[in-house]
Protein backbone atom coordinates (compact mmCIF):
# COMPACT_ATOMS: atom_id res chain seq x y z
CA UNK A 1 0.00 0.00 0.00
CA UNK A 2 2.66 2.43 0.80
CA UNK A 3 4.44 1.70 -2.18
CA UNK A 4 1.16 2.39 -4.14
CA UNK A 5 0.65 5.36 -2.13
CA UNK A 6 4.18 6.78 -3.36
CA UNK A 7 3.48 5.91 -6.68
CA UNK A 8 0.24 7.80 -6.89
CA UNK A 9 1.74 11.01 -5.19
CA UNK A 10 4.77 11.03 -7.61
CA UNK A 11 2.82 10.56 -10.07
CA UNK A 12 0.41 13.73 -9.22
CA UNK A 13 3.21 14.93 -8.60
CA UNK A 14 4.38 14.83 -12.75
CA UNK A 15 0.84 15.59 -13.84
CA UNK A 16 0.73 19.07 -12.08
CA UNK A 17 4.04 19.79 -12.64
CA UNK A 18 3.51 19.09 -16.35
CA UNK A 19 0.42 21.34 -16.26
CA UNK A 20 2.20 23.92 -15.35
CA UNK A 21 4.90 23.61 -17.99
CA UNK A 22 2.69 23.15 -20.36
CA UNK A 23 0.14 26.58 -19.78
CA UNK A 24 3.30 28.40 -18.83
CA UNK A 25 5.28 28.47 -22.03
CA UNK A 26 7.05 31.81 -21.61
CA UNK A 27 8.19 30.67 -18.01
CA UNK A 28 11.27 32.23 -18.70
CA UNK A 29 10.01 35.33 -19.97
CA UNK A 30 7.72 35.68 -17.22
CA UNK A 31 10.46 35.33 -14.51
CA UNK A 32 13.13 37.45 -16.22
CA UNK A 33 9.81 40.36 -15.89
CA UNK A 34 8.33 40.08 -13.03
CA UNK A 35 11.73 39.53 -10.95
CA UNK A 36 13.22 43.01 -12.63
CA UNK A 37 9.90 44.35 -12.68
CA UNK A 38 8.58 43.31 -9.29
CA UNK A 39 11.54 43.49 -7.52
CA UNK A 40 13.96 45.72 -9.37
CA UNK A 41 18.12 45.59 -8.34
CA UNK A 42 18.88 42.94 -6.11
CA UNK A 43 22.47 44.12 -4.18
CA UNK A 44 24.13 41.48 -2.19
CA UNK A 45 23.23 41.54 1.02
CA UNK A 46 20.50 44.25 0.92
CA UNK A 47 16.68 44.56 1.82
CA UNK A 48 16.24 43.62 -2.22
CA UNK A 49 18.23 40.63 -2.58
CA UNK A 50 15.85 39.47 0.72
CA UNK A 51 12.16 40.57 -1.01
CA UNK A 52 14.03 38.25 -4.09
CA UNK A 53 14.39 35.36 -1.85
CA UNK A 54 11.30 35.74 -0.91
CA UNK A 55 9.69 36.44 -4.10
CA UNK A 56 11.71 33.28 -5.63
CA UNK A 57 10.27 30.45 -3.18
CA UNK A 58 6.88 31.90 -3.86
CA UNK A 59 7.50 31.88 -7.46
CA UNK A 60 9.30 28.13 -7.76
CA UNK A 61 6.47 27.20 -5.24
CA UNK A 62 3.95 28.31 -7.36
CA UNK A 63 5.73 26.91 -10.52
CA UNK A 64 5.59 23.25 -8.91
CA UNK A 65 9.16 22.42 -7.60
CA UNK A 66 9.29 20.32 -4.56
CA UNK A 67 11.61 20.89 -1.16
CA UNK A 68 11.85 24.96 -2.28
CA UNK A 69 13.90 26.51 0.44
CA UNK A 70 16.15 29.20 1.87
CA UNK A 71 20.28 28.74 2.63
CA UNK A 72 21.17 31.43 4.25
CA UNK A 73 24.87 32.82 4.96
CA UNK A 74 26.06 36.22 5.75
CA UNK A 75 28.65 38.56 3.42
CA UNK A 76 30.37 41.77 3.78
CA UNK A 77 28.63 43.53 1.44
CA UNK A 78 28.95 46.89 -0.66
CA UNK A 79 26.75 49.93 0.08
CA UNK A 80 26.94 52.90 -2.28
CA UNK A 81 27.01 55.92 -1.69
CA UNK A 82 27.52 59.68 -3.54
CA UNK A 83 29.52 59.47 -6.24
CA UNK A 84 31.31 61.81 -9.06
CA UNK A 85 34.55 62.82 -10.90
CA UNK A 86 35.82 66.02 -12.09
CA UNK A 87 39.22 66.68 -14.23
CA UNK A 88 39.91 70.21 -13.16
CA UNK A 89 43.33 70.54 -15.02
CA UNK A 90 44.17 70.94 -17.86
CA UNK A 91 40.74 71.10 -19.06
CA UNK A 92 37.67 70.72 -16.76
CA UNK A 93 35.25 67.77 -17.74
CA UNK A 94 32.86 66.28 -15.74
CA UNK A 95 32.99 62.43 -15.91
CA UNK A 96 30.77 59.50 -15.22
CA UNK A 97 32.20 57.45 -12.58
CA UNK A 98 30.91 54.54 -10.66
CA UNK A 99 32.59 53.02 -7.29
CA UNK A 100 33.86 49.65 -7.47
CA UNK A 101 32.67 47.30 -5.05
CA UNK A 102 34.81 47.15 -1.82
CA UNK A 103 36.12 50.88 -2.34
CA UNK A 104 37.29 52.96 0.58
CA UNK A 105 35.06 56.03 0.48
CA UNK A 106 36.91 59.37 -0.22
CA UNK A 107 37.52 62.02 2.42
CA UNK A 108 35.15 64.57 3.38
CA UNK A 109 34.75 66.88 0.78
CA UNK A 110 36.25 64.42 -1.81
CA UNK A 111 39.81 63.66 -3.14
CA UNK A 112 42.03 66.12 -5.21
CA UNK A 113 45.15 64.86 -6.63
CA UNK A 114 47.24 64.93 -9.66
CA UNK A 115 46.26 62.03 -12.13
CA UNK A 116 48.43 59.69 -13.35
CA UNK A 117 47.95 57.29 -16.97
CA UNK A 118 48.53 54.47 -17.12
CA UNK A 119 48.11 52.87 -20.61
CA UNK A 120 47.47 49.72 -19.23
CA UNK A 121 47.79 47.20 -15.79
CA UNK A 122 51.46 46.18 -16.76
CA UNK A 123 52.27 50.00 -17.11
CA UNK A 124 50.87 50.27 -13.43
CA UNK A 125 52.90 46.95 -12.28
CA UNK A 126 56.31 48.33 -13.64
CA UNK A 127 55.69 51.85 -11.53
CA UNK A 128 58.23 52.17 -8.30
CA UNK A 129 56.98 51.65 -5.67
CA UNK A 130 55.84 54.59 -3.49
CA UNK A 131 55.79 56.47 -6.78
CA UNK A 132 52.12 57.25 -6.79
CA UNK A 133 52.20 58.17 -3.04
CA UNK A 134 49.05 60.95 -2.60
CA UNK A 135 48.05 60.74 -6.39
CA UNK A 136 45.25 59.13 -8.04
CA UNK A 137 45.99 56.39 -10.75
CA UNK A 138 44.05 55.70 -13.88
CA UNK A 139 44.24 52.66 -15.49
CA UNK A 140 43.31 51.86 -19.17
CA UNK A 141 43.23 48.82 -21.35
CA UNK A 142 41.99 48.21 -24.33
CA UNK A 143 39.07 45.23 -24.12
CA UNK A 144 38.20 43.83 -27.43
CA UNK A 145 34.44 42.21 -28.46
CA UNK A 146 34.15 38.79 -28.31
CA UNK A 147 31.95 36.06 -29.17
CA UNK A 148 33.11 34.22 -25.97
CA UNK A 149 33.92 36.62 -23.58
CA UNK A 150 37.19 35.58 -23.32
CA UNK A 151 38.96 38.91 -23.54
CA UNK A 152 36.98 39.63 -19.82
CA UNK A 153 39.34 37.36 -18.18
CA UNK A 154 42.97 39.45 -19.21
CA UNK A 155 41.47 42.73 -19.32
CA UNK A 156 39.02 42.15 -16.65
CA UNK A 157 42.58 42.28 -14.39
CA UNK A 158 42.10 46.03 -14.63
CA UNK A 159 39.26 46.34 -12.20
CA UNK A 160 40.14 43.01 -10.17
CA UNK A 161 43.82 43.48 -9.19
CA UNK A 162 44.40 47.16 -10.45
CA UNK A 163 43.37 49.23 -7.49
CA UNK A 164 44.82 47.16 -5.56
CA UNK A 165 48.59 47.33 -6.97
CA UNK A 166 47.98 51.20 -7.24
CA UNK A 167 47.87 51.20 -3.67
CA UNK A 168 50.38 49.05 -2.53
CA UNK A 169 52.26 51.96 -4.78
CA UNK A 170 50.84 54.59 -2.77
CA UNK A 171 48.43 55.90 -4.56
CA UNK A 172 45.47 57.63 -2.61
CA UNK A 173 42.64 56.64 -5.36
CA UNK A 174 42.33 54.92 -7.98
CA UNK A 175 40.11 54.95 -11.42
CA UNK A 176 39.88 52.55 -14.29
CA UNK A 177 38.47 52.37 -17.82
CA UNK A 178 34.90 50.75 -17.37
CA UNK A 179 35.58 46.98 -18.00
CA UNK A 180 33.01 46.94 -20.97
CA UNK A 181 32.78 47.08 -25.02
CA UNK A 182 30.56 49.80 -25.03
CA UNK A 183 30.75 53.58 -26.02
CA UNK A 184 27.43 54.98 -23.73
CA UNK A 185 28.34 57.13 -21.40
CA UNK A 186 27.45 54.39 -18.54
CA UNK A 187 29.93 53.19 -16.20
CA UNK A 188 30.99 49.71 -15.80
CA UNK A 189 30.84 48.86 -11.79
CA UNK A 190 32.41 45.58 -10.71
CA UNK A 191 34.50 43.89 -7.67
CA UNK A 192 37.42 44.72 -6.53
CA UNK A 193 40.06 42.83 -4.25
CA UNK A 194 42.32 44.17 -1.87
CA UNK A 195 45.36 41.91 -0.88
CA UNK A 196 46.67 40.97 2.35
CA UNK A 197 48.25 44.02 3.81
CA UNK A 198 47.25 46.26 1.60
CA UNK A 199 44.72 49.19 3.03
CA UNK A 200 41.76 49.84 0.67
CA UNK A 201 41.83 53.24 -1.48
CA UNK A 202 39.11 54.79 -3.37
CA UNK A 203 38.41 52.66 -6.44
CA UNK A 204 35.93 54.17 -9.26
CA UNK A 205 35.79 53.27 -12.78
CA UNK A 206 34.68 56.04 -15.60
CA UNK A 207 32.58 54.98 -18.88
CA UNK A 208 34.65 54.28 -21.46
CA UNK A 209 33.92 57.94 -23.61
CA UNK A 210 35.18 59.60 -20.63
CA UNK A 211 38.65 56.87 -20.44
CA UNK A 212 39.09 57.99 -24.02
CA UNK A 213 38.97 61.96 -23.27
CA UNK A 214 41.65 60.56 -20.55
CA UNK A 215 43.91 58.87 -22.65
CA UNK A 216 44.02 61.71 -25.31
CA UNK A 217 44.43 64.68 -22.71
CA UNK A 218 47.31 62.27 -21.31
CA UNK A 219 49.24 62.22 -24.79
CA UNK A 220 49.35 65.73 -24.91
CA UNK A 221 51.94 64.80 -21.66
CA UNK A 222 49.83 67.89 -19.90
CA UNK A 223 49.46 67.31 -15.94
CA UNK A 224 46.07 66.35 -14.86
CA UNK A 225 44.42 66.69 -11.85
CA UNK A 226 41.38 65.14 -10.49
CA UNK A 227 38.78 65.46 -7.94
CA UNK A 228 37.11 62.42 -6.88
CA UNK A 229 34.39 61.88 -4.47
CA UNK A 230 33.02 57.87 -3.82
CA UNK A 231 30.90 57.71 -0.85
CA UNK A 232 30.42 54.01 -1.05
CA UNK A 233 31.95 51.28 2.05
CA UNK A 234 31.85 47.97 2.54
CA UNK A 235 29.44 46.96 5.39
CA UNK A 236 30.15 43.68 7.44
CA UNK A 237 27.92 41.07 8.39
CA UNK A 238 25.01 41.16 5.82
CA UNK A 239 22.30 38.47 5.03
CA UNK A 240 21.82 36.84 2.18
CA UNK A 241 21.21 33.26 0.84
CA UNK A 242 20.59 30.66 -2.09
CA UNK A 243 17.20 29.99 -2.87
CA UNK A 244 17.14 25.60 -3.78
CA UNK A 245 14.26 24.04 -5.35
CA UNK A 246 13.75 20.44 -7.22
CA UNK A 247 11.91 18.24 -9.34
CA UNK A 248 12.52 14.78 -7.42
CA UNK A 249 13.28 12.25 -10.35
CA UNK A 250 11.95 8.40 -10.33
CA UNK A 251 15.40 7.29 -8.63
CA UNK A 252 16.14 9.17 -5.37
CA UNK A 253 19.03 7.27 -5.20
CA UNK A 254 20.87 8.39 -7.93
CA UNK A 255 22.93 11.68 -7.44
CA UNK A 256 20.78 14.85 -8.99
CA UNK A 257 21.77 17.23 -11.44
CA UNK A 258 22.69 20.52 -10.62
CA UNK A 259 21.23 23.90 -12.76
CA UNK A 260 22.45 27.28 -11.35
CA UNK A 261 21.89 30.91 -11.72
CA UNK A 262 22.25 33.51 -9.56
CA UNK A 263 19.67 35.81 -7.69
CA UNK A 264 21.47 39.06 -6.97
CA UNK A 265 22.79 41.74 -9.18
CA UNK A 266 24.32 44.65 -9.07
CA UNK A 267 22.37 48.40 -7.73
CA UNK A 268 22.93 50.10 -11.14
CA UNK A 269 19.86 48.28 -13.49
CA UNK A 270 17.41 45.80 -12.89
CA UNK A 271 19.94 42.87 -13.76
CA UNK A 272 18.03 41.27 -16.83
CA UNK A 273 20.58 39.80 -18.74
CA UNK A 274 22.86 39.45 -15.42
CA UNK A 275 21.21 37.55 -14.35
CA UNK A 276 17.60 37.19 -13.97
CA UNK A 277 17.33 35.45 -17.65
CA UNK A 278 19.81 33.13 -16.12
CA UNK A 279 17.48 32.15 -13.85
CA UNK A 280 14.13 32.09 -16.58
CA UNK A 281 16.09 30.09 -18.65
CA UNK A 282 17.37 27.46 -16.29
CA UNK A 283 13.63 27.13 -14.40
CA UNK A 284 11.93 26.57 -17.43
CA UNK A 285 13.60 24.47 -18.89
CA UNK A 286 13.74 22.08 -16.01
CA UNK A 287 9.60 21.92 -16.33
CA UNK A 288 9.85 21.11 -19.84
CA UNK A 289 12.50 18.35 -19.21
CA UNK A 290 9.94 17.19 -16.25
CA UNK A 291 6.63 18.05 -18.76
CA UNK A 292 8.13 15.57 -20.98
CA UNK A 293 7.85 12.51 -18.67
CA UNK A 294 9.54 12.65 -15.22
CA UNK A 295 13.02 11.99 -15.38
CA UNK A 296 14.90 9.31 -13.47
CA UNK A 297 17.31 11.87 -12.03
CA UNK A 298 16.22 15.05 -9.59
CA UNK A 299 16.93 17.99 -10.90
CA UNK A 300 17.76 20.70 -8.52
CA UNK A 301 17.95 24.21 -9.00
CA UNK A 302 20.19 27.06 -7.54
CA UNK A 303 19.39 30.63 -7.47
CA UNK A 304 22.62 31.48 -6.23
CA UNK A 305 22.69 34.84 -3.95
CA UNK A 306 25.74 37.37 -3.49
CA UNK A 307 27.54 36.53 -6.73
CA UNK A 308 28.21 39.49 -7.55
CA UNK A 309 30.69 40.60 -4.86
CA UNK A 310 32.36 37.55 -4.79
CA UNK A 311 30.66 34.20 -5.77
CA UNK A 312 29.75 33.58 -1.75
CA UNK A 313 26.54 32.20 -2.67
CA UNK A 314 28.36 29.29 -4.46
CA UNK A 315 31.21 28.67 -2.05
CA UNK A 316 28.22 28.35 0.56
CA UNK A 317 26.22 26.09 -1.89
CA UNK A 318 29.59 23.52 -1.76
CA UNK A 319 29.87 23.98 2.13
CA UNK A 320 26.34 23.50 3.14
CA UNK A 321 26.01 20.54 0.50
CA UNK A 322 29.59 18.58 0.67
CA UNK A 323 27.80 15.47 2.24
CA UNK A 324 25.31 15.06 -0.59
CA UNK A 325 26.74 13.40 -3.71
CA UNK A 326 25.93 15.48 -7.13
CA UNK A 327 26.49 13.77 -11.11
CA UNK A 328 26.90 17.06 -13.10
CA UNK A 329 26.71 20.66 -12.75
CA UNK A 330 25.58 23.63 -15.14
CA UNK A 331 24.90 27.31 -14.87
CA UNK A 332 23.68 30.30 -16.95
CA UNK A 333 25.09 33.55 -16.24
CA UNK A 334 26.30 34.92 -19.49
CA UNK A 335 23.00 36.88 -20.93
CA UNK A 336 20.37 35.71 -22.93
CA UNK A 337 21.35 35.80 -26.67
CA UNK A 338 21.45 32.58 -28.37
CA UNK A 339 23.66 29.07 -27.36
CA UNK A 340 26.24 28.80 -30.27
CA UNK A 341 28.73 26.33 -28.56
CA UNK A 342 28.44 23.19 -26.21
CA UNK A 343 31.54 22.16 -24.27
CA UNK A 344 31.79 18.94 -22.40
CA UNK A 345 33.73 18.03 -19.58
CA UNK A 346 32.76 14.39 -19.47
CA UNK A 347 34.78 10.99 -19.02
CA UNK A 348 35.92 8.92 -21.73
CA UNK A 349 33.11 5.88 -20.65
CA UNK A 350 30.78 9.01 -21.18
CA UNK A 351 31.35 9.19 -24.69
CA UNK A 352 28.16 7.86 -26.04
CA UNK A 353 26.80 10.27 -23.92
CA UNK A 354 28.32 13.43 -25.04
CA UNK A 355 28.07 11.92 -28.83
CA UNK A 356 24.01 11.65 -27.93
CA UNK A 357 23.53 15.04 -26.79
CA UNK A 358 25.89 16.93 -29.39
CA UNK A 359 23.88 15.22 -32.08
CA UNK A 360 20.50 16.78 -29.89
CA UNK A 361 21.48 20.27 -30.28
CA UNK A 362 22.98 20.19 -33.68
CA UNK A 363 19.27 20.99 -35.11
CA UNK A 364 19.57 24.21 -32.89
CA UNK A 365 22.77 25.37 -34.69
CA UNK A 366 25.11 24.01 -31.62
CA UNK A 367 28.10 23.11 -32.56
CA UNK A 368 30.28 20.80 -29.74
CA UNK A 369 33.56 23.45 -29.59
CA UNK A 370 37.17 22.27 -28.26
CA UNK A 371 38.33 23.11 -24.68
CA UNK A 372 37.04 21.97 -21.22
CA UNK A 373 33.66 23.02 -19.85
CA UNK A 374 33.83 24.66 -16.34
CA UNK A 375 30.41 25.03 -15.62
CA UNK A 376 30.11 29.04 -14.52
CA UNK A 377 31.03 30.73 -11.25
CA UNK A 378 28.54 29.48 -8.97
CA UNK A 379 29.05 25.67 -9.18
CA UNK A 380 32.67 26.07 -9.50
CA UNK A 381 33.54 25.15 -5.75
CA UNK A 382 31.02 22.18 -5.65
CA UNK A 383 32.52 21.21 -9.07
CA UNK A 384 36.20 20.98 -7.19
CA UNK A 385 34.89 19.34 -3.96
CA UNK A 386 33.16 16.61 -5.76
CA UNK A 387 35.02 16.18 -8.86
CA UNK A 388 31.69 16.69 -10.90
CA UNK A 389 30.67 16.15 -14.75
CA UNK A 390 30.63 19.73 -16.75
CA UNK A 391 28.62 20.71 -19.42
CA UNK A 392 28.47 24.28 -21.08
CA UNK A 393 26.05 25.41 -23.24
CA UNK A 394 28.00 28.85 -24.72
CA UNK A 395 25.82 31.88 -25.19
CA UNK A 396 26.73 34.44 -27.60
CA UNK A 397 28.44 37.30 -25.71
CA UNK A 398 29.35 39.72 -28.61
CA UNK A 399 27.30 42.19 -26.96
CA UNK A 400 27.42 41.31 -23.11
CA UNK A 401 29.92 44.09 -21.91
CA UNK A 402 27.84 46.55 -23.43
CA UNK A 403 25.70 45.77 -20.58
CA UNK A 404 27.34 44.55 -18.09
CA UNK A 405 27.23 45.96 -14.62
CA UNK A 406 26.02 49.28 -16.22
CA UNK A 407 22.28 50.99 -15.52
CA UNK A 408 21.65 49.37 -19.04
CA UNK A 409 20.99 46.09 -17.96
CA UNK A 410 17.38 46.15 -18.30
CA UNK A 411 14.60 44.13 -19.91
CA UNK A 412 13.92 45.56 -23.11
CA UNK A 413 17.47 44.48 -24.18
CA UNK A 414 16.41 40.98 -24.01
CA UNK A 415 15.64 39.28 -27.27
CA UNK A 416 12.40 36.53 -26.80
CA UNK A 417 13.77 34.43 -29.46
CA UNK A 418 16.91 34.08 -28.41
CA UNK A 419 15.80 33.27 -25.36
CA UNK A 420 13.47 30.43 -25.65
CA UNK A 421 16.61 29.50 -27.91
CA UNK A 422 18.47 29.22 -24.73
CA UNK A 423 15.41 27.63 -23.09
CA UNK A 424 15.36 24.79 -26.15
CA UNK A 425 19.24 24.07 -25.76
CA UNK A 426 19.04 23.85 -21.90
CA UNK A 427 15.76 21.43 -22.45
CA UNK A 428 17.24 19.04 -24.73
CA UNK A 429 20.30 18.53 -22.38
CA UNK A 430 18.50 18.03 -19.64
CA UNK A 431 16.06 15.44 -21.12
CA UNK A 432 19.23 13.54 -21.71
CA UNK A 433 21.08 13.56 -18.72
CA UNK A 434 18.61 13.62 -16.11
CA UNK A 435 18.08 9.94 -17.32
CA UNK A 436 21.06 8.85 -17.69
CA UNK A 437 20.92 5.47 -15.92
CA UNK A 438 25.02 5.22 -15.28
CA UNK A 439 27.52 6.97 -13.92
CA UNK A 440 28.05 10.51 -15.08
CA UNK A 441 31.44 11.70 -14.45
CA UNK A 442 34.68 14.15 -15.55
CA UNK A 443 37.57 13.57 -17.22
Amino acid sequence: MKILARAAALSALFLSTAAIAQTAPDVAWDITADLTTEIGARPAGSEQEAKARDWAVKRLTALGFRNVRVEPFTVTGFVRGAETAELTAPYPHKLHVTALGYSAPTPKGGLKAELVYFPNLDALKAAPEGSLKGKIAFIDHAMTRTQDGSSYGPYGAARRQGPGIAASKGASGVVIRSIGTDMHRNPHTGATSWPAGTAAIPAGAVSLPDAELIARIARTGKPMTMTLVLEGKAQPDMPSGNVIAELPGRDPSLPPILIACHLDSWDLSTGAFDDAAGCGIITAAALRAQAKGQPLRTIRVLWAGAEEIGVFGGAAYARANAGQPHALAMESDFGADRVWRVRFNLSPANKPLRDKLTAALAPLGIAAGAGKANGGADVTAIIAAQKLAVIDLDQDGTRYFDLHHTPDDTLDKIDRKQLEQNVQAWTVVLEIVANEPGPISPE
